[in-house]
């Protein structure tokens, strides 16, 4: 008697509480309605048109597609941003992974450390590329001349892409070090005092403790600066404009010149269509590598 008199009460309570979240909820969903969802919805039907910047044309249905297959300009675009992330992924990673290690032992010089290391992400890409660009100058740059050379390096067919890569490296490291700093912040010290009591020193607490509890941080860093790499597009566009010979012209940079140079929409969101795949089959990749480490952290295998 009492429970049936009970149940509408607690019904109409959670009707009651669904209201509230669902207003906090309301700005959100609109803004992923407007300014993704439908957004995304109309480079879809975009890509199986033949259309321009100002008009649509007729509908082609995947003949985008099936060209974009047989394109070997968008297979070099693909095959550099690949060669990009493989300059950019490991050495950020390794080298964020120190830089953290560095600021948490050096703890009396940890805020000056974790500044310096920080502070070229802040930068804007446009303030980015002009130092590099300063410092690769031919004649007058900064490397050329501890080098006893006068290369010009965004102009050379062999090191335009890893000179792209090293600024990259440079200018964002600093968010790899915040995530490795944040993992070893998060270690319990009573783990280090028990394992230094058994003995441990250095290296072997590195490999006992410190290395198993950031497995995860380490998959989540790998997978996302994979993710970050595949999006380029500034850096090579105001570096080296995709030159030399398209040595430098990426996914993004290649969707770029056929929609406003080429002035073909269509294909340019099939372009769109096709990146996002790549984006989404990485992140996919992403969850399956957490999940895996985050197992192997805790010992199990599974």
């Amino acid at each position: 008697m009492h429970s049936s008199h009970s149940q509408p009460g607690v019904q109409a309570a959670r009707r009651g509480d669904a209201v509230p979240a669902a207003l906090l909820l309301a700005p959100f969903a609109i803004t992923f309605l407007l300014f993704f969802f439908l957004p995304a919805l109309e480079t879809f039907y975009m890509s199986l048109t033949e259309s321009s910047l100002t008009r649509t044309n007729a509908f082609i249905g995947s003949d985008n597609y099936a060209t974009l297959i047989r394109d070997p300009s968008f297979w070099a675009a693909v095959g550099n941003t690949f060669y990009f992330a493989l300059l950019t992924v490991l050495p950020l990673t390794v080298l964020g992974l120190v830089m953290a290690l560095l600021v948490h032992h050096f703890t009396r010089a940890s805020s000056w450390l974790q500044g310096a290391f920080f502070l070229p992400f802040v930068l804007p890409i446009s303030v980015m590329t002009l130092i590099a660009d300063w410092m690769l100058q031919p004649s007058s740059g900064v490397v050329n001349y501890v080098l006893g050379m006068q290369r010009a390096w965004f102009a050379d067919l062999t090191w335009a892409m890893p000179m792209v890569a090293i600024g990259t490296i440079w200018w964002t490291v600093g968010f790899n070090m915040l995530m490795f700093l944040a993992g070893l912040r998060n270690i319990p010290a009573d783990l280090y005092e028990a394992a230094e009591l058994d003995g441990a020193r250095g290296f072997t607490l590195f490999r006992t403790i410190t290395w198993p509890a950031l497995r995860p941080v380490v998959g989540m860093a790998l997978v996302l600066q994979l993710i970050a790499s595949m999006k380029i597009f500034g850096q090579t566009y105001i570096m080296t404009t995709g030159g030399p010979f398209n040595t430098t012209r990426v996914t993004l940079h290649y969707m770029y010149e056929t929609a406003f140079t080429q002035s073909d929409a269509g294909y340019a969101a099939a372009i769109a269509v096709a990146f996002v795949v790549i984006v989404v089959a990485l992140s996919l990749a992403h969850a399956g590598l957490v999940r895996w480490l985050a197992g192997r952290s805790l010992g199990n295998p599974a």
